[in-house]
């Protein structure tokens, strides 16, 4: 097949021009980009007849979205029928903007008021199936737009220009890092300021507009200022497929002044999105399988090990269908906990050196052959760079590029088609898992609490994990949290997420609050430090807002511990709050929550059984008070081996 880098046809016959002329004045554009591979129609003219004009040589052959055209092209019209007329007070940039999020799955936005986007906020609110779910601050919105897009596969936030841009802003680069599409809507200037000298409000007082568009071009994969009604169809229109096909956040500018003027090129209902799929160079794809089969079948004990990119390769499944075939020892990076079936029978744990699963690290880097799916070596993951990886033994396959040990490199291979190719072509070897079970022993239990003994740590994640069931979700904020989660073993269909590499302490109160109105269906457990909580814990007041049921452990030490354990000094302790207290001020007899302060794990016990029997409908907050010293041994190796990484000498010059 064949495509045009850029074909505009504009094809009628005499006829139809005639009519078109005297009806509806319209015209067809066919804008097919190599790249992106869409069709966009744009109606000039309002009028109730002739629409859309379909020449018969650009007719596909059947009426399928996407399939190939006889002549060579592809077309993502589905059929010769023009598409139904809106009434003119619905063909609006808003309500256009506002049906093409809900065809993407979008069913609530967050969004925070102010002049600039409060015109578009009307329109959206008036699309049948979104939601707006107003916020507290900015960037608590942009973490929920990245919490629902980690449930939903996208998500969408709502803030005015530049205040509100840049607070979204470090929201949208945590998204970026962790290839999440999140679509980020500014509500801009007004159309006749842009080239004029005129200094706006919620600027830094310089006639320049572009500041805000500067700042969001290093942390999304497409920006778009829609500035006049002519072309804002298809800004829109390619600024939202492009996150989809990139899986990253794109940037989205509108004009005040136009969300809510009719316009031609909204009075038809949009051909739905119809994106092309990516398809793996057959050849290369045939030659990695080879090489990768090749180098594997003659190691003696292989292992693989899945991490973070396996969402954004939506190669999840193939991973575990070459699991099944192969026997290999299955383990998961630290950021990839979810990513992989823990309930899998050769699962061993999580591969993180030697903060990891008991004698995970030791399976893996004995291992005289480990596959990588979709990892991340940075600081973090690799625990200060102390893997003891070796990289001729190893295989790296990441979205579209496979790489065995030093040799051969094969680009353009989709990961998904390579591990399910793959699964065909090994043979299978259990050693690896064997010799995990010969050295295994199972963890203890923590140690009993004495009556009215301080709660320690471990007994509260002990408690946590009896809670989990396929109808539950874990939310780890980063700190300690990130290491008592990672040993949560998680039930089948139990979700779990966090964001090891961005690592924004505080994202999980606005992950929270977006993971949890993605997936009402479930509980979600969100387990939070009292440092990171002090950063977003306005948006509480949202999810009671909201009616969300989430259980809130604010695990209460007393300071910045993950810092602590890095480098300690004096400002890392942080003022106590009374959080309960706070967070019943916020709940203000309005909505369903229910609070309680607990320091023993006789009052944990209580706290979880009203929790989950008489406050199941609540949103439920439980202050656990620990003490400041209270760190999983993770934590203390962990940090003091990053301590290292960041304290090395500069290199002579």
């Amino acid at each position: 097949m064949r495509y045009a880098p850029w074909v505009e046809a504009l094809v009628v016959t005499e006829s139809q021009k005639t009519r078109v002329q005297g009806r509806a004045k319209a015209a067809l554009i066919f804008v097919i980009r190599q790249k992106q591979l869409e069709i966009y129609c744009t109606t000039k003219g309002i009028g109730d007849g002739l629409g859309v004009v379909i020449a018969e040589s650009c007719k596909p052959d059947n009426n399928n979205v996407g399939c190939p055209a006889h002549n060579g092209y592809v077309s993502t019209v589905q059929d010769s029928h023009p598409p139904p007329i809106k009434a003119s007070s619905d063909a609006t940039l808003g309500r256009h903007l506002a049906h093409r999020l809900v065809e993407i799955g979008v069913n609530d936005v967050f969004s925070v008021p102010g002049d600039f986007n409060l015109t578009l906020l009307d329109h959206l609110i008036a699309e049948p199936g979104l939601n707006n779910i107003g916020c507290c601050n900015e960037l608590n919105a942009g973490y929920a737009a990245d919490g629902y897009a980690r449930a939903r596969g996208v998500g969408a936030c709502v803030v005015t220009f530049t205040v509100g841009g840049l607070s979204v802003l470090n929201a949208i680069a945590g998204a970026y890092s962790e290839n999440l599409p999140v679509i980020c809507v500014v509500g801009g200037p007004n159309t006749n300021d842009y080239g004029t000298n005129r200094i706006l409000h919620h600027t830094t007082g310089l006639p320049d507009f572009s500041q805000e568009l500067r700042c969001f071009q290093t942390v999304t994969c497409h920006q778009a200022v829609v500035n006049n009604l002519e072309d804002a169809h298809e800004q829109i229109d390619t600024a939202i497929s492009t996150a989809l096909k990139e899986s990253k956040p794109v940037y989205i500018s509108i004009s005040c002044n136009l969300p809510a003027i009719p316009h031609a090129t909204f009075i038809r209902e949009p051909i739905p999105f119809a994106l092309s799929p990516r398809l793996s160079n057959k050849i290369g794809l045939q030659a990695a399988v080879e090489a990768t089969a090749a180098f594997l079948n003659k190691a003696v004990k292989p292992v693989m090990v899945g991490g973070p990119k396996l969402r954004v390769a939506k190669a999840c499944n193939a991973f575990v269908e070459l699991a099944d075939a192969c026997g290999y020892a299955l383990a998961a990076m630290p950021s990839a906990k979810g990513l992989v079936p823990e309930h899998h029978p050769n699962f061993i744990g999580t591969y993180w050196g030697a903060v990891g699963t008991a004698f995970c690290a030791e399976i893996v880097e004995s291992a005289d052959a480990y596959i990588f799916a979709g990892p991340i070596f940075n600081d973090y993951s690799s625990v200060g760079y102390s893997l003891l990886l070796k990289k001729e033994k190893a295989i790296i396959v990441q979205q579209d590029r496979v790489v065995i040990a030093n040799g051969p490199a094969f680009g353009c291979v989709l990961m998904k088609d390579f591990l399910s190719e793959l699964a065909k072509k090994l043979k299978r070897n259990t050693t690896a898992y064997e010799n995990y079970r010969r050295i295994y022993v199972p963890e203890g239990l923590p140690l009993k609490c004495e009556p009215s003994e301080p709660l320690r740590v471990n007994v509260l994640f002990q408690h946590i994990q009896r809670m989990l069931s396929n109808e539950t979700a874990v939310i780890a904020e980063t700190g300690d949290s990130w290491f008592n989660c990672q040993k949560l073993k998680l039930p089948e269909g139990c979700g779990y997420e966090f964001q090891m590499q961005y690592g924004s302490i505080g994202w999980s109160v606005g992950a929270t609050l977006g993971y949890a109105q993605s997936k009402p269906d479930k509980r979600v457990i969100a387990c939070i430090g009292d440092g990171s909580f002090q950063v977003t814990a306005q948006d509480v007041s949202t999810m009671i807002r909201n009616g969300q049921k989430t259980i809130i452990f604010l695990i209460n030490n007393g300071g910045y511990t993950i810092e602590v354990e890095i480098h300690d000094g004096p400002y890392n302790v942080i003022k106590n709050w009374n959080y309960t207290g706070m967070v019943d001020a916020i709940h203000n007899g309005e909505g369903k929550c229910w609070t309680m302060k607990v320091s023993t794990e006789e009052e944990l016990t209580e706290a979880i059984a009203t929790a989950t029997v008489e406050k199941k409908d609540c949103l439920c907050f439980i202050e656990v008070i620990v003490h400041k010293d209270d760190t999983s041994k993770e934590l203390l190796e962990w940090g003091s081996r990053v301590s290292s990484a960041n304290s090395r000498p500069p290199n002579p010059q």
